[in-house]
């Protein structure tokens, strides 16, 4: 059965209920009143047959006119209720004119059509209620009202997600500001439907014609909002493309409590997945009263990280970073986030051994989290001693004060850059990877490591570049059309990062993770979508110039070697890979001469 072919069989479902429901209620009414009459008097079987056919034809006419028909019972809202009302009304002033037309033809008609309009609206509402309590349990919802001067809006989504955001914004008492003029639904449309008295307008390909229609009528910009399944990437393209073309703005409407307003929408919405919000109840098992050390604790990952951590009550965090502004900015953020947890900051480079040293010993951590490094891909290609004096030179003299300390736990920040690495950054990440490996495995010491992406507005990614470059009118440049790449949000990563050191195993190995990211987005498709976000065409209001991929860049990305194997973890969306471990009796001498090297 066709989308169309199914809305219709409900409508005619729903309107044949409430016509034989009349029906019902006006046969009822002539037994009521001839029932008190007396005994000998013959049943008035003409006037009761007459009465309720006109009873019948003028409900289904009123209810057809009024659109009650195409109401979703479970979904009702105020608009609903209204309707209904007005149909009742418009079916008893059809039937009171017409029984004063024939008059004497039918059996008490203005008694019978009292009691009758009496049992039918009660059957109409308790029907009503039995279908949305069924649905929400809050049958009294349908009476709330919706604001009439706000702003104008086309829900896009899926019948769950409408549902939820519209309920939401009916039960504020406030007033919410926004006034959702149509439905547009991802899958099976049906148009000619209503959801709480908000009609389905058909599916995005009638998105173009709705917008210029509401434009039209109403004299002022409609707000696109998208909600539900609509966030996923690919409908999410093809919403800011026809949206755009048409010139309106779109915006993030949830189910949630974020439902109170429209939000702009976030890059992170382009992903080709949602965010993930990982459990924190295994966190905050080893985090609750531990000591924190965290290397790099200035930047931009490693400020989330911190904030994340402080929010699970450790006993102290120690922040260990070169750069005196950015641990001071995070020090004031800490204080006002988690003003009850201690913060101590230790200026220095992890390429000091000694310096490296002492903080650890001072710290006397529980755990350590390593997120200091170079990063920058193009810029360790040109100062490749530099990446490899800080990747695994300060990554070794972390890991092994941590296991000479007595440290329990180790986690260290990797890069899909590190699988089969064309870069010097990468090359060094992979290098330290295999450090920390082997170092843990003579220890009592569990290291975790953990495997990013490319992180949605960290210092050096790409999403600041193409929004300066937006901000400033254009060209967005990109390295290949063809170019992919895995994003994360920094959220997720620091996210995964504590998931990391709680998922870790025993004493003496190092397990490594990596975060399911869906599938790779395309650097075009992210310029594109970015520049639409903005409300701009992309090539027509925004030029898009390639410039080549950039010294050390991959057109793809991968998250593990060929010979490396991917389980799940207890973790929804974290996996563990396994892999045999890197034996080389020369790896010891050939790392001290290669930062003997990059020192000299």
């Amino acid at each position: 059965m066709t989308p169309k072919a199914a809305a219709e069989r409900a409508m005619m479902i729903t309107l044949s209920f409430d016509v034989a429901v009349a029906g019902a209620a006006m046969i009822a009414a002539n037994t009521i009143l001839w029932l008190r009459m007396p005994a000998a008097t013959p049943f008035p079987l003409r006037g009761a047959i007459l009465a309720t056919c006109i009873f019948v034809l003028a409900a289904a006419l009123a209810f057809v006119m009024r659109g009650v028909n195409r109401q979703v019972w479970r979904h009702m809202g105020s608009p609903d209720v209204r309707a209904l009302i007005e149909a009742i009304a418009i079916t008893l002033l059809i039937y009171v004119a017409t029984a004063l037309v024939l008059n004497g033809l039918m059996f008490k008609p203005l008694a019978a059509g009292g009691i009758a309009a009496t049992l039918w609206i009660c059957a109409l509402f308790v029907g009503r209620f039995i279908a949305i309590s069924r649905s929400t349990n809050r049958p009294f919802q349908m009476f709330r009202r919706y604001p009439a001067d706000a702003q104008h809006v086309i829900l896009v989504g899926d019948p769950a997600s409408f549902v939820d955001v519209l309920r939401r914004l009916e039960s504020r008492q406030t007033g919410n500001g926004l006034r959702v003029l149509g439905l547009i639904e991802l899958e099976n449309p049906e148009p000619g439907r209503a959801i709480r008295g908000v009609p389905k307008m058909g599916s995005l390909d009638d998105l173009g014609l709705v917008i210029d229609i509401f434009n039209e009528r109403f004299g002022a910009r409609t707000w696109v909002a998208v909600t539900g399944r609509a966030r996923a990437r690919v409908p999410m393209t093809r919403i800011l493309e026809i949206a755009t073309t048409h010139g309106a703005p779109v915006m993030a409407l949830d189910g949630n409590e974020t439902a109170q307003a429209l939000e702009p929408l976030r890059p992170v919405d382009l992903l080709a997945r949602r965010e993930r919000q990982l459990d924190i109840a295994p966190v905050r098992k080893i985090l609750a009263g531990a000591r924190v050390l965290l290397t790099g604790g200035g930047g931009t990952i490693g400020g989330e990280l911190a904030r994340q951590a402080a929010a699970l009550g450790p006993a102290e965090i120690t922040l260990f970073d070169s750069s005196e502004f950015n641990l001071h900015q995070v020090l004031l953020d800490l204080r006002h986030r988690a003003p009850g947890v201690p913060a101590r900051l230790q200026i220095g480079d992890v390429r000091d051994s000694i310096r490296s040293g002492a903080v650890l010993n001072e710290a006397q951590p529980d755990i350590v989290i390593h997120a200091a490094a170079l990063k920058h891909v193009p810029l360790m290609e040109g100062n490749a001693c530099e990446a490899v004096l800080t990747n695994v030179g300060g990554t070794l003299n972390v890991v092994r004060a941590a296991a000479a300390g007595g440290v329990k736990r180790f986690v260290f920040i990797s890069t899909d850059k590190a699988v089969e690495p064309d870069n010097v950054m990468g090359a060094t990440k992979r290098l330290a990877e295999i450090v920390i490996a082997r170092i843990a495995a003579g220890s009592d010491m569990a290291a975790a490591l953990v495997r990013f992406g490319n992180v949605l507005g960290s210092s050096g990614s790409v999403v600041p570049l193409f929004e300066r470059q937006i901000a400033e009118g254009g060209p967005v440049t990109i390295t290949d059309p063809a170019a992919t790449r895995f994003f994360m949000t920094i959220e997720e990563a620091s996210a995964l990062v504590l998931q990391a050191a709680a998922l870790q195993g025993d004493a003496g190995r190092a397990d490594l993770f990596v975060l399911d990211m869906g599938e790779p987005i395309p650097i075009l498709q992210l310029a594109e979508n970015m520049i639409r976000l903005k409300g701009k065409v992309p090539g027509v209001d925004i030029m898009i110039e390639e410039r080549g991929l950039r010294p050390g860049d991959k057109l793809h990305e991968t998250l593990t070697y060929s010979h490396e194997e991917l389980r799940e973890t207890a973790v929804e969306g974290v996996r563990r890979v396994v892999s045999a471990p890197v034996t080389d009796e020369l790896f010891e001498r050939r790392l001290a001469a290669l930062l003997e090297a990059a020192a000299r």
